[in-house]
């Protein structure tokens, strides 16, 4: 075996071990999110997306760029819209000149709930990731920056 192949050998073996890292943290980071908005909220993890989503976009999306946006099926969105109007939180709006489509926005009440969720939520990753330097944050930020580019997807 030639050094620049042991090299590559234990490159990917690290990088394995990186990927296999970040998966974990990602999945406890965002297990402990999960209960935090159920036992102060009553929410869950995907009700805070969509709210966060339309929380960003003012006048509301169409059910089909909500779903774009948050990478899932119409049919999860629809679901969780649903709860969401059920509860008074998002309001559907009918779009002129086009009967199947409508938009969804949040709703006064909508807004406010999602404020103070998006509050604690800050403040939860905030904990979760206190032994994270700014400098360590910029760093990490850098590097998993450039990864989309090798998935075809948009860095954000």
């Amino acid at each position: 075996m030639t050094t620049t192949s042991t090299k590559q050998e234990v490159l990917s073996k690290e990088r394995l071990r990186l990927w296999l890292r970040m998966l974990r943290v990602t999945r406890q980071v965002e297990a402990a999110l999960r209960e935090k908005l159920r036992v102060e909220f009553d929410s869950t993890l995907p009700r805070f997306d969509v709210m966060a989503a339309l929380y960003r976009d003012r006048d509301g999306l169409k059910m089909n760029e909500l779903s774009k946006r948050l990478r899932v099926s119409n049919g999860n969105v629809t679901g969780i819209v649903d709860r969401l109007a059920d509860d008074g939180l998002v309001e559907r709006i009918a779009i002129e000149g086009d009967r199947r489509a409508t938009r969804v926005r949040l709703t006064s009440a909508g807004r406010d709930a999602f404020t103070t969720m998006a509050v604690a939520h800050e403040g939860w990753v905030n904990a979760l990731l206190d032994d994270v330097t700014v400098e360590d944050a910029h760093h990490i930020g850098e590097l998993l920056h450039r990864l989309p580019a090798k998935t075809g997807e948009q860095a954000q």
